[in-house]
């Protein structure tokens, strides 16, 4: 379920996120992502291991790893 809430932003980052979303859905998306990444990210102070930080991220990196295997040939 989503809610709507209103958040002020500075001109140049409002222009920066219309061009890379500029549909109403995409921006969404797109938001909830960046908030969605910064949240997972360790705080100073808490347990920033590496393995930690490869878990928070490891959907993302596994599908990087799998796109770049798409593009591999047969030798």
């Amino acid at each position: 379920m989503n809610i709507e809430t209103l958040v002020a932003l500075p001109e140049d980052l409002k222009a920066a996120l219309d061009r890379r979303a500029p549909s109403p859905p995409e921006r969404d998306e797109l938001v909830a992502a960046a908030l969605r990444a910064y949240i997972a990210w360790p705080r100073p102070g808490e347990d920033a291991s590496d393995l930690t930080v490869i878990n928070a991220h490891a959907e993302e990196l596994n599908a990087e790893a799998q796109d770049a295997l798409s593009y591999q040939v047969p030798l």
